[in-house]
C-alpha cells in the first residue's frame, strides 16, 4: 500500500478515535485525556504503517515494536499521572476558563488538531516502514541503542520524580534527585532524544530527511510551547523561591552539572 492511501486512512481512523475522546471529556470534565490519546494515536499509526508498507520486513517489525511500546507506556503513564482520579491539568482549566461558553466547540477543534499532530509525528515511522534497504547496518543498531537509552532513562526520571513526590516531607519542595539534579526537565530531554531513533532507522531511505521535521517540531514544542513554559509557570506558582533557586542552578533541558548555589546568578 502506498503512502497516499495509508495517510488518509490512518488519519480518518485517528480522527474518529479522537472524537470519541472529545465526547468522553465532555462527560468527565477532564480534557487531559487527549494527551494520552495523542500518544496512543502515534502508536496505532506506526503499527498500521508498518503492517501496510513494502519496506524491509524486519525493519518494519522493529519500528512497529519500538513506536508501539513507546506509545503504550506514555499513554498509560499520562492516564495514571494526569487523568484517572486526578483534577484537570492547569493548562486545560485555563483554556476552559478563557473560552467560556465556546469551550465545547473550541476543545473539539483542539482535539482534531491533536489528530493532525499525531499524523505528523508518525511520518518518521512511515518513512522507516518504506525503507527498502534490505540489510541491517550500523544505523539500525544505533537506532535501537538510542531508543533503549532514551526511553529507559525517561522511565527512570519519571520514577525518581514519583518517589520524591510520594514522600509527604517533600511537599512544596523541588526534586533534585537522580536525573533531576542535572536537568530541570530530564523527562522532556530523553523524550526528545527518543525521536532520533527513527532518524537512524530511516537511514538508507531517499526520504530519510522527513524524519528530521518531527525531531525539530518536538524540540520546538518542548522548549517553547507545551513543554517547559507551562511546566515552569506551574512550578513557580506552587514552589516559589525554591524553584527560582532551582532555575538558577540547574540546566533547563540538556543534563549538565549544576552550579553551586553561591555561584549562581
Amino acid at each position: 500500500m502506498g503512502p497516499w492511501i495509508q495517510i488518509p486512512i490512518g488519519y480518518l481512523v485517528v480522527c474518529a478515535a479522537i472524537t470519541v475522546l472529545w465526547f468522553i471529556q465532555r462527560r468527565t470534565g477532564n480534557a487531559g485525556i487527549v494527551d494520552a490519546g495523542w500518544a496512543a494515536s502515534i502508536g496505532f499509526l506506526a503499527v498500521f504503517f508498518a503492517a501496510t508498507s513494502e519496506g524491509y520486513p524486519p525493519r518494519r517489525l522493529l519500528v512497529a515494536l519500538l513506536a508501539g511500546i513507546w506509545a503504550l507506556r506514555l499513554s498509560f503513564y499520562i492516564m495514571k499521572d494526569r487523568v484517572l482520579n486526578k483534577p484537570e491539568d492547569g493548562r486545560y482549566r485555563a483554556l476552559r476558563k478563557k473560552w467560556g461558553s465556546s469551550a465545547g466547540i473550541r476543545f473539539f477543534l483542539f482535539y482534531q488538531y491533536q489528530a493532525l499532530f499525531a499524523l505528523f509525528f508518525a511520518l518518521p515511522m512511515l518513512v522507516v516502514s518504506h525503507n527498502s534497504y534490505y540489510f541491517w547496518n550500523v544505523w539500525s543498531a544505533l537506532g535501537v541503542l538510542i531508543w533503549i537509552m532514551s526511553v529507559g532513562n525517561t522511565i527512570v526520571a519519571d520514577l525518581q520524580l514519583a518517589r520524591f513526590r510520594a514522600n509527604p516531607a517533600n511537599r512544596g519542595r523541588t526534586c533534585r534527585v537522580g536525573w533531576w539534579r542535572y536537568s530541570r526537565h530530564p523527562n522532556y530531554f530523553f523524550e526528545w532524544l527518543h525521536w532520533w531513533s527513527y532518524v537512524a532507522l530511516a537511514a538508507g531511505s531517499p526520504y530519510w530527511w522527513i524524519s528530521l521535521f518531527a525531531l525539530g517540531m518536538m524540540l520546538y514544542l518542548l522548549l517553547k510551547v507545551t513543554g517547559i513554559p507551562p511546566a515552569e509557570a506551574q512550578a513557580l506558582a506552587s514552589r516559589g523561591e525554591d524553584y527560582r533557586d532551582y532555575q538558577r542552578t540547574t540546566s533547563p533541558f540538556v543534563p549538565w552539572f549544576p552550579l553551586e548555589r553561591g555561584k549562581a546568578k
